[in-house]
This record gives structure tokens, sequence and C-alpha cells, in this order.
């Protein structure tokens, strides 16, 4: 799996896509220390300033575009399983951010390329607060380990790229409906109450569009709305 690592980039997603030659064989990674214009999810800018982990991995694919979310549920999944494993109580924030102490640690943005009607390749961007500065609804893993980095950055990158390799290779041999019960282990918002529309409901889960689940609580309600990703902001504590 070839790896590249840089000082700095402007994205590691844009690198991967100029590597990219219309067919993807096998996984690729890009590695920056600093990126001078990364993107969040839905265009959204994402500080990437050094001494975080910024990087992306390029894997082939062969999902119907209407999923093409569930890449990102099966790939934050992935990640916050092996995190999980080294003694990091990180959790998920819907849609595709990753939680420590109730404060944004990380986030995930994914595209893909569509091929004769299916989707045939994906990048998975991961950027991940390691000891850069961060605003006051972030946290890095300085401050969590109150400043011993228990895990070097290059093997926090491992970690990183082989939970998004476990997450799309699940999806890839499995599918997206037997990851989404641990996926929701770990999903913060599960059981919370939210205001959407100007109505009140309670979240139920995700749908394999990753779309949030919501239970209108209203006397005599019973639906259950869907709201897109994107659609609306869950904040953090």
């Amino acid at each position: 799996m070839p790896i590249e690592i840089f000082p700095e980039l402007d994205s590691t997603n844009a690198l991967l896509w100029q590597r990219y030659q219309g067919q993807c064989t096998m996984p690729r990674v890009a590695i920056a220390l600093a990126q001078t214009a990364g993107r969040g999810q839905w265009g959204r800018t994402w500080i990437s300033a050094p001494g975080g982990l910024y990087l992306s991995v390029l894997v082939p694919v062969e999902l119907d575009p209407q999923f093409a979310y569930s890449l990102t549920l099966a790939s934050v999944w992935g990640i916050v399983e092996r995190l999980q494993e080294q003694g990091i109580p990180v959790q998920i924030k819907w849609p595709n951010d990753l939680l420590l102490q109730g404060k944004k640690l990380g986030g995930i943005k994914t595209e893909t390329k569509v091929s004769q009607g299916k989707i045939s390749a994906a990048v998975v961007g991961v950027g991940l607060n390691y000891q850069n500065p961060v605003p006051p609804t972030g946290i890095n893993l300085e401050q969590f380990w109150q400043g011993t980095l228990k895990i070097e950055g290059d093997r926090l990158a491992a970690l990183v790229i082989a939970g998004i390799l476990q997450g799309t290779q699940k999806l890839a041999h499995s599918s997206i409906e037997n990851i989404l019960p641990d996926y929701f282990k770990h999903l913060k918002n599960l059981g919370e109450t939210i205001t959407y529309e100007g109505h009140q409901g309670i979240i139920t889960g995700v749908n394999k569009k990753g779309e949030l689940l919501v239970k209108l609580t209203a006397p005599g309600a019973s639906s259950i709305v869907k709201i897109p990703p994107g659609q609306i902001s869950l904040g953090y504590e």
C-alpha cells in the first residue's frame, strides 16, 4: 500500500485524487503535517494547523451512489474501534465527528467517484487533533493525556488508517446493516431530545443513507423523521 508523507499540502484528499488514474485496485494513503486548504464535510473550512494529524485514504469501492454516506459511517466506526482499543474513550457525533469528553477530537470527509452508475473509488479524509491548537469546542490528545503524548504520531496515523480500512472492508464484504448496531454503541446522540423544524423528538438511530432518525414526541405523534446529513448541527457539550 503506497503511503506518501508531506510536511505541508493544500489537501490530502486533493492529492489522492491527483494520483487517481481512473481506476483503483488497492488503497493508497497521503499524510500531511499541515494543510493550507483543508475542507470538512459540505465544504466547510477545516483548520489544519501544524501539530494535528491530517490524512486521507483512497480505497476501491463498488457501491450504489444512494448509499455513499455509508462509507463515512463505516469509516468513523472503524476509527472509533481502533482508538478505544488504545484506551481513548472516543465517541461518534452524528454525522461525521469524533468526540472526546464531549468536545471535537476530529472529523471525516468522504468523497467519491462514480463510474457506470456505481461508486468505483472513494477518498476518506480525516483530521484529528493531536497537539495542535483547538477552539473551546475542541480537544486534542495532548490535553486529554494532560501533557503526555502516550501514542506517537506515526502510531496514531497507523491506527486511523487501520480503522478506515477495517470499516470500508467490512462494508465491502458485508453491508452497512451489519455495522450499524456497533455504530450505535458509540453514537453519543442516541436517545437525545432535539428540535427540528419546530417539532421535538428523540434520536433513535441512523439509517444506511446516513439520515438521522428522530421519533416525534408530540401528543399523538408516532412518525419517524429522517434528517439528511448537513441539515442540522447537533452541537457540543
